[in-house]
């Protein structure tokens, strides 16, 4: 495994991240304990997650996944750079209260405390917010923040789906107080969905925010979908169902599948080295199944790209460009 600085911060951080979604939904306890297991052996140490997996009536249930890995001992917690998120609602259905969503420092407290008892650890090394909050100034969500740090509950702050204009707004009013702001920005982020580099991923850099891209092979749109689909094994819903629907978009992922089997290379594997190669971006945040899965998504960390093959990506899938030119001149 190979490992870099998490943004700005003195962390260091694998270039895969683990991600946790499918653990309690698609993937019971005990396989969920296994694909951790062999994360961690093949030198994985930054796992994600939120505390609104689960979903519906579970959740919370994958933070409860992570939290008896941990209890089972053998220095799995040293070892694991924990992320998780809030902002969801985490009231059981049909009870919904004010309060118990968002980034108010109320619930932000209630947050964190819930989270530290069903992950079974005494701190969360980054602690995200899952959205942006158009209610909350960012005063009271750093004020909220730096209690927690005081406290020893959470060490850094980083934010997911945050547009470019508030992380600036978020580390402007950080360095007012004194304090150092969001170290990390979650985006969607792929071959096939690049507008985060017109705006986000500039403001992160600039600001010293690492990138962590989410969904890399856009739901599976990049991992072979149309071989997949030729041998009756495609799933027929999610993200890449829905692309796939435009004639456009199809001609495209063929193309790609094409290039890469001229190649010899794995689309999955590939669309992960791509994002690897690209400025700004920590890891990618892979979320395996199984543990067939994650040892393919090893593998994308060893493959090395040559210059010829990433132009023609760029001719198949081309991003949108730095703004303003992306949109002005």
């Amino acid at each position: 495994m190979k490992y870099t600085q998490l943004g700005r911060t003195g962390l260091k951080v694998s270039r895969l991240v683990l991600g946790t979604m499918n653990f309690g939904p698609q993937t019971d306890e005990p396989d969920s304990h296994a694909i951790m297991d062999a994360a961690l052996a093949s030198g994985i140490n930054y796992f994600d997650t939120a505390n609104v997996y689960g979903w519906g009536e579970n959740k919370g249930r994958t933070e409860e996944i992570i939290g008896t890995w941990f209890a089972n001992g053998g220095g799995r917690r040293d070892k694991t750079v924990l992320a998780t998120k809030v902002y969801g609602n985490m009231a059981g259905d049909g009870d919904v209260w004010p309060n118990h969503d968002r980034l108010s420092a109320v619930n932000i407290r209630r947050a964190v405390e819930a989270s530290l008892r069903r992950l079974q650890t005494d701190h969360i090394d980054i602690y995200q917010f899952h959205h942006i909050d158009r209610r909350t100034p960012f005063e009271e969500i750093w004020q909220a923040v730096d209690v927690l740090i005081q406290q020893g509950k959470i060490l850094y702050a980083g934010s997911s789906n945050f547009p470019g204009y508030k992380i600036a707004q978020a580390n402007e009013i950080a360095a007012r107080r004194g304090t150092m702001g969001l170290v990390s920005e979650q985006c969607l982020y792929n071959l096939a969905e690049r507008r985060a580099e017109m705006e986000v991923i500039p403001a992160a850099q600039e600001y010293g925010l690492g990138v962590i891209p989410w969904s890399p092979l856009h739901g599976g749109l990049l991992g072979g979908v149309l071989k997949k689909e030729a041998e009756g094994s495609r799933r027929r819903d999610g993200r890449s169902a829905s692309a796939l629907e435009s004639t456009s978009m199809r001609e495209k992922v063929q193309a790609y599948e094409d290039l890469l089997d001229k190649h010899g290379l794995e689309p999955g594997e590939t669309a992960l080295a791509w994002l690897l190669t690209r400025p700004g971006v920590t890891g990618p945040i892979v979320g395996p199944r199984t543990t067939e899965q994650l040892e393919s998504a090893l593998r994308a960390v060893e493959l090395e790209l040559s210059e010829e093959l990433l132009t023609s990506l760029d001719e198949i899938f081309p991003g949108p460009g730095p703004s303003p030119e992306a949109f002005a001149w």
